[in-house]
């Protein structure tokens, strides 16, 4: 599996919301090649890394497939006739979330990267869309992008490849991950919480949520 990146996008804190409500969503392309570490990409920034950044949540790709659906949905909203609406730092076209797995092992440009979990979403993209919803129907939709930790620094730029180096989990594409952990089906899936126990790749706060979740419906 091989797809070219569309763009590379960077973002720095700015106001978001009033004064108070600090935010780096608004990230924009950038036309050189960027230095690719543990936290991510050298020169994007993030507002609140009690929830957004760090080792989890080093970089943040979302597909540019998913942007013709949302123009039919919200109409000609200005941000999607670029990349970056939903805050991305990588945009392909060929990669989403039924066809991406926890654990996949990237090429991104020269660095090695790996998924390790859906994206969350929050408040702020409908604040950003100006738009009623936008969160929630990213949750029922599972239109939700991803992020990946990195394994091993190197450099990316727009033009160059993602190519898939390995898929160790391949039972856990990312729309199902995200079903059962955050769309409402750990319920009516009791041996996929169990079974999620023993895949170690999966982000420290998802853990957490799985723990909670089995805990709730009694899964040992």
């Amino acid at each position: 599996m091989q797809t070219e990146i569309l763009a590379v996008l960077l973002g720095q804190v700015r106001p978001f919301r009033g004064d108070d409500e600090p935010s780096a969503i608004g990230k924009l392309p950038v036309a050189d090649v960027v230095a690719v570490g543990a936290l991510g990409l050298a020169g994007d920034e993030q507002a609140d890394r009690t929830v957004h950044g760090g080792i989890d949540k080093a970089i943040h790709h979302y597909p540019a497939d998913h942007y013709a659906w949302w123009r039919g949905h919200l109409g000609d909203a200005p941000l999607l006739g670029a990349p970056g609406a939903f805050g991305e730092n990588i945009s392909t076209i060929g990669l989403d979330e039924t066809n991406v797995c926890l654990g996949d092992r990237f090429r991104l440009g020269t660095a090695l990267v790996e998924v390790s979990q859906a994206r969350q979403p929050c408040w702020k993209l409908d604040h950003r869309f100006q738009a009623k919803g936008v969160m929630a129907t990213v949750v029922k939709t599972r239109r939700t992008g991803w992020y990946y930790r990195v394994l091993e620094p190197g450099q990316v730029g727009a033009g160059d490849t993602l190519d898939l180096i390995d898929r160790p989990w391949p039972d856990w594409p990312l729309a199902s991950l995200f079903g059962l952990l955050i769309g409402g089906e750990a319920k009516d899936r009791p041996a996929d919480l169990r079974a999620l126990r023993d895949v170690p790749v999966l982000a420290e706060t998802w853990q957490a949520r799985r723990a909670k979740l089995a805990a709730q419906y009694g899964v040992d």
